[in-house]
Formats: C-alpha cells, structure tokens, sequence
C-alpha cells in the first residue's frame, strides 16, 4: 500500500473501507496480549478476543458495502459491529463505530474536523450506552483521543497528524488508567479495552502511512455460540431435515440502502411473508434475514425503500434433498423428536445463556426454550442472542445472560427485535439464572415477574473454584500460576493447590452451613472421585442442608456453586 501525504485532508470511502479491516487486523495479532491483561489471574480473560470479534464484524460488513460514500461504509461497519458484539468491551466498540457513523452520515469524503467530531461522536454514544460510566475504562481514553483529535483538526492537522496525536494522547490517557482504577493498579495492568481500542486505531494509522497492507480478511476460526435447542441446530447435528416441513424453503438475506428506511415498518410488512424473520438495520441501512416460498417478491417489495446489496438466496430443500434419505433410516423416535414450526404462541418465554453443555440440560428441562451455549472466554455476540429469541414462539421474551460481561449484549436485543417484548433480567451467574427461573409465573403480570425475578438475585450466592494463570497478587493473597482459586461474587476468597481444601473454604466463605440450598455444577475436568468427597464433607459437616450435585460440563471452572 502506497503511504497517503501526511497533508492529506480528505478521508475517501475506500480508505475508510481499508482502515476497518487494518484495525481488526491490527488487534487479531494482539488479542491474546489484551486478553492477558485481566485483572483477576484466571483463565476468562477474553477483553482482546471479543473486541477483535466485534471489528471484525464490522469489518467484514464495511469490505462488503458497495456503496460509494464514507457515510456507506461507515453504516455498513456499525451494522456489523452491532450485530456481533460480543462482551461489554465488544458492546462499548460497537457504540463508539454506531456513533462515528452518526457522525459520518451523509458525507461523500470527510476532512479532519469532520472525521474528529465523528470520533466525539463515537464517544459521546458509548458512553450514552452505558448506564454507569466508569472512569479508567475503554470510554476514557476513547473521550481523550477524541479530544485530542478534535483539538488538532482544529488547529489545521492533516487527517494523519489529527489521528497520530489522538494516538499519543490516548496511550498516554491510557498509562493513568491504573491511577483511576485501584484493581488495574493492584493486578499490575492497564485497561484492556483502551488497549485494544488504541490497537485498532493504530490499524486506522497505518493505512495513512502505508505500513499495513489490505488483505481479504480470514474466517474466523473461534466458532460462535450456538442454540443447542434451536431447530436449526439440532437438524444439523442430526445430520437431516424434514423436507415436508420446509414451507419456506428459500433462505433470502440482503442489504438495503437508502434513507428514511422505517425499520419497523419493513418488519411489519414483513412479519407474515414467512419465517425466520431478522429486520435490523439504521435509517440508511437495513439487514434482512428471511425464509419464504418466493424470494421474487420480498425482492420486489424491499426495492420499494432503497437499493438492494449483497443478496444471497440458499434452496434449503436442495441443499437437505441428501441428509433426508438418511433421516428415513432413523427410527420414528428420533423422527419425532424434530420440533415443528407450529408450537403455539404463548405469553411468556425464555432464553438463556450456558457455559456447558450439563448445564444447558438443567436450563432445558427448567423450561427455558433456547439456550445459547456460551459464558467465559466465549461471550456470545448480539446476533447469538437476537437469533435464538427469533426462534421462541412467544409474545415476551426473558433473556437470563448469566454473566456480568454478557448483559450488554444481551440489552441491545431489544434494538434487533422489535416484533415481541424482549425483557433482560441482569444475571450474572448460573445459580441466579436458576433462582430467577424459578420465579417465573407464566401467568403473573409482567411487572411483577420482572421484579420478582430480579429480587430473587439477591437470594443466591455464587462461588466458584478455578485456577490462576499467572502469579498476581490480590490483596492479602498471593497467587502463583496453576494454584486453584476460590472465588464468591466474582472476587478471588481463596487460594490453594488442594482442590477439595479450596473448595471446602470457598463454600464456607458463602456461609452455606446457614442456607437451606447448596447447589454444585462440576466441570468436564473435574474427577468424579473430587465430586464425591465434596459432597461425602457436605453432608457429613450439615445433613439438613439439601444438596443438589449437576455435571455442568463447563470448561475452566472446576465447581460452580449456588448456596440459597
């Protein structure tokens, strides 16, 4: 790539195309060193991962825009980033790429001040997005290398010295993130969000000088959370699709672009046209997802607003013809036990978020109807959580995300789906996704559910026992890589090389001896004999404690506690 003139004034789209994909990129080589930069020493470090996964969508909709105006790429890369967010860095990035968008809207090119107030914009969104700013995060050196950049378009900067300096005010924003946070300075780190985030921008930078060459980006190898009740997915595990059940055989997705695009109202007109129905999308963009019986006709109906991109149409009927002759050869029980598209509507549904297949199961049989496999080091992305509501045939539905770094995610649902009621109740945990559940009233009003269900979190502790990935020191303890680690509410309690010991002290710190409840979900690398000694010293040191015992089969964390 040639290297632009530093007095360069004008951001073409192309460029802007090229400075997305630089930027995700540029943090794929360093994903691992931001994900190393977690302040707690277990093994769920995942800021750089879910941040890269993020641009990376955003990236891959910007390549694939074939609009000719930076205002086109730019909503293209909000789209894109919107609908993979993955954990709340992912979630504050793709705030910051919606509101750069904003700010771009409309603009064939833009010059440096232009392209500054846009970063502002950026900045001012995400932080509108989050209901509890906190300081030392990605949001404050995003709003110092906004400044800094907005200060030195004003000043006449060319677009690669307004980018270079907002650069060097944010790693030097970045630096005092420490100060601002007593656990980044306590672990010896700084904030990876603002780290990944000025990983991205150098990406941005080095397109301006020429140092980054622009390449079709990879397929990303991580695969995404998956619906294990889903329909979808358990024909393709199963390994066929009943054919006679496709009444909308022809799976239709495109782009429309234009302005004025009324997104509810192309959902509207849309809702009865067929299945599997995703409308999402701004005003000058708009992302349709679709199964119908005529693809001619939603073609025909969606130009009305705008021009149409990227359409792609699969015969499902075609593509299954061959996994249908060896569903004939199952028996009628397994034929059986494909869901059919005709379940009733119902009042009220539920989707929840699972670390591990055992604990999937539980969720299942609760009653839950979709459940997204995901959790630590796997954050499912928006379009994860958006598809599998999609999918629950009912006129509210209850997002359980059980887990702190999924629920903004799992929020933004509600800005993808808009033809039901899409309620998020705050889990952080497995144990208070269960409580929750369990004070669901498939009758009762939804104010009441919704507070019941959310009271119910404070009734259960969470704990769980894992192990540390590098030497630290947190407060009083100190840790040396590979000893296990106990830990209540998301705060590290105890440390040993003993797994039964530490477990034994975690559950004591959760007062468990005083509960009616104590509820374990054992992991796919705990021994059973290490179960079995866990529950013998339980049931020895309080028998009138009742104790419930679930494979949860969830990687990294040894015991999963609840105690209610």
């Amino acid at each position: 790539m040639r290297p632009v003139s530093n007095a360069k004034s004008v951001l073409e789209a192309q460029e802007w195309k090229q400075m997305m994909v630089a930027g995700a990129q540029a943090l794929e080589l360093k994903k691992q060193d931001v994900d190393a930069l977690n302040v707690f020493p277990v093994p769920d470090g995942d800021t750089g991962t879910n941040m890269f996964l993020t641009i990376q969508s955003a990236a891959r909709d910007a390549e694939k825009a074939t609009g000719a105006t930076i205002s086109d790429i730019a909503a293209a890369a909000s789209m894109g980033s919107l609908m993979g967010a993955r954990g709340n860095s992912g979630v504050i990035l793709s705030q910051l790429l919606r509101g750069i968008a904003k700010g771009l809207d409309g603009l064939a090119a833009a010059n440096p001040l232009q392209l500054a107030l846009a970063l502002q914009s950026g900045v001012d969104t995400a932080y509108k997005a989050v209901m509890k700013p906190v300081e030392g995060t990605i949001l404050t050196v995003a709003r110092e290398t906004a400044r800094a950049a907005l200060s030195k378009a004003k000043a006449g900067g060319s677009l690669l010295e307004t980018l270079q300096e907002a650069h060097k005010k944010g790693l030097e924003s970045l630096a005092k993130t420490p100060d601002m946070l007593p656990a980044l300075k306590q672990a010896g780190v700084v904030d990876a969000g603002g780290q990944g985030f000025l990983i991205i921008l150098g990406g941005w930078i080095g397109v301006l000088t020429g140092e980054t060459t622009k390449v079709g980006f990879q397929q990303e190898q991580r695969p995404t959370a998956e619906t294990p009740h889903s329909e979808e997915h358990s024909q393709a595990n199963q390994g066929f699709i009943q054919i006679e059940d496709l009444e909308f055989p022809y799976c239709t997705e495109f782009l429309v672009q234009g302005s004025d695009l009324q997104v509810d109202r192309i959902r509207q007109d849309l809702f009865d046209r067929g299945d599997s129905l995703l409308v999402v999308g701004t005003p000058e963009v708009v992302k349709i997802h679709v199964h119908v019986k005529n693809p001619g006709k939603i073609l025909d109906y969606a130009i009305q607003w705008g021009s149409l991109h990227q359409v792609q149409i699969h015969n499902m009927l075609e593509q299954n013809e061959a996994m249908a002759h060896a569903m004939k050869s199952k028996s009628a029980e397994s034929a059986e036990s494909v869901e059919t598209k005709a379940a009733p509507m119902k009042e009220y549904g539920v989707v929840a978020v699972a670390m591990g297949q055992g604990i999937a199961d539980v969720f299942l049989s609760l009653g839950v109807d979709e459940v997204v496999l995901g959790g630590q080091t796997m954050n499912p992305s928006t379009e994860d959580l958006a598809a599998a509501v999609g999918k629950v045939r009912a006129r509210k539905v209850l997002i359980l995300p059980n887990n702190g770094n999924i629920i903004l995610a799992a929020r933004q649902v509600k800005d993808v789906v808009l033809d039901r009621e899409v309620y998020v109740i705050p889990s952080k945990s497995v144990p208070q996704g269960i409580s929750a559940l369990l004070n669901l009233n498939p009758e009762g009003e939804t104010s009441a559910n919704l507070q019941n269900m959310e009271r119910s979190l404070k009734n259960v502790s969470s704990g769980e026992v894992t192990y540390a990935v590098r030497d630290s020191q947190f407060g009083e303890l100190a840790i040396a890589a590979g000893d296990i680690l106990g830990l209540v509410e998301d705060t590290i309690v105890e440390t040993g090389q003993n797994l039964l010991e530490v477990a034994k002290a975690t559950l004591e710190k959760m007062e468990w001896k005083d509960r009616d409840l104590v509820t374990i979900f054992y992991g796919e690398d705990t021994e059973l004999h290490e179960v079995e000694r866990l529950k013998t010293w339980l049931q020895e040191e309080n028998s009138n404690v009742e104790v419930e015992v679930h494979p949860g089969k969830q990687p990294l964390y040894y015991y999963i506690f609840g105690v209610e």
